[in-house]
């Protein structure tokens, strides 16, 4: 089985999914190979009980018998083998396709969220990705390889009797249309209750996440509600497409029954007419029964058909609006200005700006606080700093460099990033703050732990660095985590450094700490931009950007601009320095 492996394609190349079938060809080529021996090898039945009824019984010959025995259960062991293989090779090319392409989709997953909405059933392209997957590992698939076989069996059916074939022809146009008919009534209520099933899901996901604050405001009934509506309509979708599969696939069933009743009915008149003989009776009424079974066969899986066709389209949907992007030559690290060129930002999935014309330059050492009311642009503006967030005008440079210029890998081992909202992984605290780099070293870790004056705490906890802090940090305190994650932001001493109200849930001791994790990185020749509310946490930043309705009101060091919002009546006359999209005086 290796070897069937290592004929599907190579692992490395540019991972779409018409290159994923393209490399899959010699293997497809392979199993229809195995099918056409197979096809072949189901006559086996058919013309033993031909000779058995033709030959044997007219001479009662017992040698003869034996010998025909022998040779059928030969054929017959060399079909389950060459079965066993096609399963074993199918199984293989889901198993292949999931190897190449899983990265592919967990990079549409990551970047997802930075590029729409969000909406919906995120862990959606992984589901859609294990239901090609598993069609491809059921019987499915040999249907549609033994589909094309009908004909030839069909065309047996007429060598023994053209009554015989005809009647064949008849049941198969009946089956086929049945196929067909399946298809076309089963396709909307598929792709409705995928849609349904998203939808539930991510009410589902969003009750756990948000657990606490429905138990403690008494939402809970009021979800369960929600949810229990969501799932209904799921059900009922379900239960739609299911009643027409079923009964489809029922009536294929019955009908493939009475033509075989009839090939049965049609043979004994010929028999009585002395145009056939016994054994083809038999034979063909076999013969019948096989050329339907692929069929009936696809009608009964053609459910997980219909799922698996709907995934592999929404797959090719998403490859094509996320491409893969292209690794660029390596920089030198940054080490002289970040600059943002009249951005402006919108969120994602939306047309809506909520960052306009700013333009900045910071240089090596410098601390930016930005201050302004809530939904001001202060957290989209920071987003589109560290990359996050792409502008839709204008440029981020570091050194001179876009962002787009820079690997993302590469460049997030320049930045420190601590969010609003913290989220930590499920892991210990070591790796945590290593950002699960693979073997980190441990005086990284150790001096990041430090900066941020986190490392006495961290000692007590029960197993120290090695602690398991579960699914989001689950073990740890609103604090506790958020001072991890500063240490998460401070490692490997990055050049830049934005940290979007760090001090939300800190006390006296965590604020003290933050503002000499701040000074210590100026200190070293970083960048820090702090967003925040409170004024404490400016302490240890010169400049100051006052934001308004995503715009920028004031830029100019921290002490002038203060001055003036703080003494506006000493203020002089002329109007606070304005940075618009060419960064003049406004």
């Amino acid at each position: 089985m290796s070897n069937v492996r290592s004929n599907i394609g190579p692992a490395a190349g540019p991972l779409n999914l018409s290159w994923a079938l393209r490399s899959c060809r010699d293997a497809c080529i392979g199993i229809g190979l195995i099918s056409a021996l197979l096809n072949v090898l189901y006559l086996t039945g058919s013309f033993f009980m031909l000779e058995v009824y033709d030959r044997v019984l007219p001479s009662r010959s017992l040698p003869t018998l034996a010998g025909l025995a022998l040779l059928a259960g030969s054929l017959y062991v060399f079909q389950a083998i060459l079965d066993v293989i096609r399963g074993r090779v199918l199984a293989r090319i889901g198993l292949w396709l999931d190897e190449n392409l899983s990265q592919r989709v967990y990079d549409i997953l990551v970047r997802g969220p930075l590029k729409t909405r969000g909406s919906g059933d995120g862990l959606q392209p992984l589901r859609d990705l294990d239901q090609v997957r598993a069609f491809l590992s059921s019987l499915g698939p040999t249907a549609l390889f033994d589909l094309p076989w009908m004909p030839f069996y069909l065309a047996i059916c007429f060598l023994f009797h053209p009554m015989i074939g005809w009647t064949a022809v008849a049941g198969a146009l009946v089956l086929v249309t049945l196929a067909l008919l399946t298809d076309l009534r089963s396709r909307a209520p598929a792709k409705e209750t995928a849609s349904l099933g998203a939808t539930r899901n991510a009410l589902a996901d969003a009750s756990r996440r948000n657990a606490e604050v429905l138990q403690a405001m008494g939402m809970t009934g009021r979800f369960a509600a929600l949810w229990g509506e969501s799932n209904t309509q799921y059900r009922t979708g379900q239960l739609q497409a299911s009643d027409i599969v079923g009964g489809l696939g029922s009536i294929s069933k019955v009908v493939r029954i009475a033509i075989q009743s009839a090939v049965l009915g049609v043979g004994g008149y010929l028999v009585i007419k002395q145009e056939a003989t016994a054994g083809i009776i038999i034979a063909g009424a076999i013969l019948t029964s096989r050329a339907f079974a692929p069929v009936e066969l696809a009608i009964a899986h053609w459910k997980g058909f219909v799922a698996a066709r709907q995934s592999w389209e929404r797959l090719q949907k998403l490859v094509a609006y996320f491409p893969q992007q292209k690794k660029p030559i390596a920089l030198p690290a940054p080490h002289r200005d970040l600059a943002l060129e009249a951005i402006c930002v919108t969120p994602p999935g939306e047309q809506r700006l909520v960052v306009h014309d700013v333009s900045l330059t910071l240089k090596t050492g410098q601390g930016l606080g930005i201050i302004g009311p809530s939904a001001s642009g202060k957290s989209s503006l920071v987003r589109a700093m560290v990359g996050v967030w792409s502008p839709v005008r204008g440029k981020v440079r570091i050194d001179g460099a876009a962002f787009e210029h820079w690997d993302a890998d590469a460049l997030g081992r320049h930045i420190g990033y601590l969010p609003q909202d913290v989220e930590l992984f499920s892991g210990t605290v070591a790796q945590n703050i290593a950002r699960f780099e693979i073997s980190p070293a441990a005086e990284r870790v150790l001096a990041a732990a430090q900066a941020a004056a986190v490392h006495d705490l961290i000692l007590r906890l029960p197993d120290g660095y090695e602690t398991e802090i579960g699914e989001g940090g689950a073990m740890l305190s609103a604090g506790q985590r958020q001072r991890l994650a500063l240490a998460r932001a401070l490692y490997g001493d990055p050049f830049l450094v934005v940290l979007d109200e760090p001090n939300s849930n800190l006390d006296a001791d965590g604020e003290r700490a933050l503002t000499r994790a701040i000074m210590a990185v100026r200190a070293r020749g970083g960048i820090v931009v702090v967003v925040t509310h409170q004024s404490t946490a400016l302490a240890g930043v010169d400049q100051l950007l006052v934001m308004t309705d995503g715009g920028v009101q004031a830029l100019g060091p921290k002490d002038q601009i203060m001055n003036k919002l703080l003494h506006p009546q000493d203020a002089q006359p002329t109007p606070l320095k304005k940075v618009g999209a060419e960064g003049k005086k406004a």
